[in-house]
């Protein structure tokens, strides 16, 4: 692989789904895609662990560097080819906001992840805590609800589309498999148009149709 080839190790409609999100958007889509699958052996083995210390999606090898982390990746990008205008740097009115959405979107991630560890990994004998599940459900919901606030016009920042929506918007695609969204109209239009962007239909022709969920909607299990 030359040192200008673009790779990234993916996971298809997992969080990597940020990254490759972003690339199409910059028109530089990577030059090979190594999918995993959450559980598979190869997440645990040298070829990933060597790129991302903890096996963990994604990572990106670009410009000579091995990047993990999405908030990293996404602000690399954003500032080492800064004429795509997906940054907010030091001294931008929204640097602030900007900083803030990208954390905040691991907050709420990290929360999705919870629910899906819980309703679809756990196999008997073992069982999810209604508990548990309940209250991460709630706060995934509260994640929600400030998010609707956040949108600003079009995007999450008054000035125009950022990375800070490929990174928070993103968890739209599986926040919904959890909560109900009737409850938010604007996350709900917000969701429609960060779909219709030329880089998210680039990234998800890539991608194919999602096979991670069997179900539309996964209640909160009742005690038994």
């Amino acid at each position: 692989m030359s040192g200008t080839a673009i790779r990234l190790h993916h996971i298809p409609w997992g969080r990597s789904f940020r990254v490759l999100f972003l690339l199409c958007e910059m028109g530089i889509p990577p030059d090979e895609i190594i999918r995993y699958r959450i559980g598979d052996r190869a997440m645990r083995e040298p070829g990933l662990t060597g790129v991302s210390p903890a096996g963990r999606i994604p990572a990106l090898e670009i410009d000579g560097l091995t990047i993990f982390e999405s908030s990293a990746i996404l602000q690399y990008l954003c500032e080492s080819r800064p004429e795509h205008g997906f940054g907010r740097p030091p001294g931008h009115p929204e640097r602030v906001r900007f900083l803030e959405v990208l954390s905040f979107a691991e907050t709420m991630a990290s929360l999705i992840e919870q629910l899906n560890m819980n309703h679809l990994f756990l196999r008997a004998p073992a069982k999810p805590s209604p508990a548990v599940v309940k209250l991460n459900t709630l706060r995934l919901k509260a994640t929600l609800e400030a998010l609707e606030g956040m949108v600003a016009g079009d995007w999450l920042l008054p000035s125009g589309f950022s990375a800070a929506d490929a990174m928070a918007g993103f968890n739209l695609f599986a926040a919904p498999y959890f909560v109900r969204m009737e409850a938010f109209p604007k996350l709900r239009a917000y969701w429609e148009r960060l779909q219709a962007r030329p880089g998210f239909q680039a990234a998800a022709a890539i991608e194919g149709p999602q096979r991670f969920y069997a179900q539309d909607f996964y209640e909160v299990p009742q005690d038994v």
